[in-house]
């Protein structure tokens, strides 16, 4: 018989586990989303207690368990070109001003999730190299990482279904940059011209960048609030370190660096806000 209970005391336990192993603070009242997001994962291992599921996640030994649970509880739904306003600010301020460029743009898209973020900047490059073809001679390369392994797999891949599809993605983006996939109807794959300028890799926000390098400019969004507060300061501050001088971070609508930093200067823009290292 399948129980998907979970006690308060096991799930405060799970509570601790998740924030230390990547960061992420659950709330009091989210156990309903436990129990829906690693519902599904007690099939797949063959176990029929959510409360042992989430005991054995926690030990090193199961290596396998572990991940599969990081990775439901760490992957979010988004959508192409979110907001809007960024790959806007990206398009009319930020690719012109690094038009004459010596090298290649660089670009982090940091927990890019299913892959949406990265293709989305990558087509605002290309639009612009459209109207613009003798600015960014050297071109851009995109860095785009996340914690699960599984959503980096499928977002190399570029293959998504019609329902992700219809979500932020015009009719004329569609038809120039994606071509019809053989797997499944209704799907598109992304074009290869887009793929070429994103390399995708695995990276815990919680770990060091140092091997990534330096960035021109950085994508995360709607990331940092799933964070306590001085793991948004640690973040924060190896963001700064990673951004060459003057380069850019966006952070989501809703996030702010304030009280977090004083090494970023904010420049509000029509509209949304960017922060540039100073």
């Amino acid at each position: 018989m399948i129980n998907r209970e979970l006690s308060l005391s096991e799930y405060q336990e799970f509570r601790q586990f998740l924030e230390h192993q990547c960061g992420i603070v659950l709330g009091e009242s989210k156990l309903y989303l436990v129990k829906s997001r690693l519902g599904p994962l007690m099939g797949r291992f063959n176990i029929d207690s959510l409360a042992e599921l989430v005991k054995r996640s926690m030990k090193l030994s199961e290596r396998a368990l572990r991940a599969a649970v990081i990775d439901a509880m760490t992957t979010n739904e988004t959508l192409w070109f979110r907001d809007t306003y960024p790959f806007e600010i990206l398009n009319d301020r930020i690719l012109p001003e690094y038009k004459n460029h010596a090298g290649p743009l660089k670009i982090w898209s940091a927990a890019c999730s299913s892959g949406q973020e990265p293709y989305s900047i990558a087509m605002t490059y290309l639009e612009y190299k459209a109207k613009n073809p003798g600015g960014l001679r050297a071109g851009i390369k995109v860095t785009a990482t996340d914690i699960s392994n599984k959503v980096l797999e499928q977002c190399a891949i570029g293959e998504y279904d019609s329902l992700a599809l219809a979500r932020g993605l015009s009719a004329e983006r569609r038809k120039k940059f994606f071509t019809d996939a053989e797997t499944k109807a209704g799907s598109m794959r992304v074009k290869d011209e887009l793929k070429q300028f994103i390399h995708f890799r695995h990276l815990n926000l919680l770990d060091s960048y140092s091997l990534l390098g330096k960035f021109d400019v950085i994508f995360c969004r709607n990331v940092l609030i799933y964070f306590a507060p001085e793991v948004k300061r640690k973040i924060i501050a190896q963001f700064r370190q990673s951004l060459n001088p003057g380069g850019y971070l966006f952070l989501g609508a809703s996030e702010s660096i304030s009280g977090l930093t004083e090494d970023f200067e904010m420049i509000r823009c029509q509209p949304g806000i960017i922060y540039r290292r100073k």
